[in-house]
């Protein structure tokens, strides 16, 4: 009879637990993904360049390379993301906890005074105690394993939460120091504009006052170094607040910025360039999505099994003494309990519902960020070979102003022509120049782009 009782035990308790096996989630798969065979923009494969994850050296300006170290030793927001990061770590580790055993002490003692309900009389004693009890939780519904699991992607997640915000960091220093140097060239050029301008108003005022041209031309000249001298205070503007957000991203107070080689010596990198399906792997954006959909996938898990049993055995033991006993006891308890829902009003459901939103959330996610992730290479691309062709194109536009500003000149000096065709071609020459700088800025900020684009190495 006692076989069969036991048989019994054993089908009812089967019963209950495998539909908690059959509850559990596949193993994890990366959500499908059309992938592009190649980038339309890419390059030719001769051209293509390694990945290095130091790829801010590449423009060999060592002002620079120590500005990005700096940044990414000292930027508050890379210090951030690894305090979420060291949180995402001890809830790990919290998770891992709960699939072990809890072991606790607990001591007491008191001195009483009570009256004895035998004889009337009070009695005074001093007594102790002192326990250690265990509890475990059996797992069998894969609730606490899944749970840990799914703390261990969130951890994931941070890390490459840290990383994407450190690539960005070093993007927007690099870049944030190109635009400075830009500026810079801007300046220095707007300088040497305005020197030139007021030799040409003292010229133009001599002229005048000897009666030798018609305060006309005094009148333009004055006006024309006024135009060049009223960009100046805006340029030295831009140049401070340029100064100002690269302090903030070093971690530093506002300060004068060092400055290393001019704009126009800085090497141009050979554009990288890797396969589209590289990406999903390279980059962290796309890390962190994925190691989010497999948090989803584990709390899913973890929502299904609470529909499952709980099954806790609890064991305690310890030693008893007072001054009534002729001596001190050894204590002890064994036992368990099994706790299965039966009613929740529909919030075990709800729970469940709510994970699967949030996996699909997860899975979605992860899509945006690979679909953002070929887009962000493809404008990089793009940028990078159209910014150079302007650049090209502008480098002719320069030289064709300066031999036509050049000609003016001599032809004004002449007597050939009036001075109005001299100040047109200074006008243009000088907005050629402006707009080439900005082209040659233009041109190494899409590379840093890319390599943002592309993850950075």
């Amino acid at each position: 009879m006692m076989p069969r009782l036991k048989l019994t035990y054993i089908a009812v308790l089967a019963a209950i637990l495998l539909p908690g096996c059959a509850m559990m989630g596949p193993d994890y798969q990366r959500p499908e993904m059309p992938v592009p065979a190649k980038f339309a923009e890419q390059a030719d494969a001769t051209n293509q360049a390694e990945i290095s994850r130091t790829w801010w050296q590449l423009y060999n300006d060592p002002v620079l390379n120590d500005l990005v170290a700096k940044a990414l030793a000292n930027n508050t927001d890379i210090a951030l993301a690894a305090a979420r990061v060291d949180e995402a770590r001890y809830g790990f580790q919290t998770a891992e906890g709960a699939l072990w055993p809890s072991l606790s002490l607990s001591a007491g003692g008191a001195y009483q005074r009570s009256i004895s309900p035998v004889t009337g009389r009070p009695v005074t004693q001093t007594a102790g105690a002192a326990d250690l009890p265990l509890s475990y939780e059996v797992d069998l519904s894969g609730r606490l394993r899944n749970s840990s699991k799914a703390a261990r992607a969130s951890f994931l997640a941070s890390e490459y939460a840290r990383e994407a915000t450190r690539l960005s960091v070093a993007g927007a220093t690099a870049s944030g120091y190109i635009t400075l140097r830009a500026l810079d060239a801007r300046l220095a050029l707007l300088k040497e504009t305005l020197a030139t301008r007021e030799q040409a108003l003292a010229a133009a005022r001599h002229r005048a006052d000897v009666g030798y041209s018609p305060k006309l031309e005094l009148q333009q000249a004055q006006a024309e170094y006024s135009a060049a001298r009223q960009l100046i205070p805006a340029v030295e503007l831009a140049i401070r607040r340029q100064e100002d957000a690269l302090s903030v991203l070093l971690g530093n107070n506002p300060r004068t910025i060092e400055r290393g080689v001019t704009l126009g010596d800085m090497s141009v990198p050979v554009v990288p360039v890797s396969l589209p399906s590289d990406l999903l792997r390279s980059r962290p954006d796309i890390a962190q999505a994925e190691a989010q959909i497999v948090a989803a996938d584990r709390s899913l898990d973890v929502a299904r099994a609470a529909f499952m049993p709980t099954i806790r055995l609890t064991a305690s033991g310890g030693y008893a003494t007072s001054d009534l006993l002729p001596h001190g006891y050894d204590v002890f308890s064994l036992g368990g309990n099994i706790v299965q829902p039966l009613f929740q009003g529909g919030r075990l459901k709800a729970q469940a519902g709510a994970a699967v939103s949030r996996r699909d959330q997860a899975a979605f996610a992860y899509k945006k960020a690979a679909l953002n992730a070929f887009r962000e290479v493809e404008d990089s691309l793009a940028a990078v070979d159209r910014i150079n062709a302007q650049q090209l194109i502008l480098g002719d536009q320069t030289t064709a102003l300066a031999e036509a500003y050049r000609l003016a000149g001599n032809r004004y000096r002449a007597g050939y022509s009036p001075y109005l065709e001299q100040i047109d071609a200074q006008r243009a020459l000088l907005g050629a120049q402006l707009n080439l700088i900005q082209a040659q800025a233009d041109h190494l900020n899409a590379i840093v782009g890319l390599y943002q684009a592309v993850g950075g190495g």
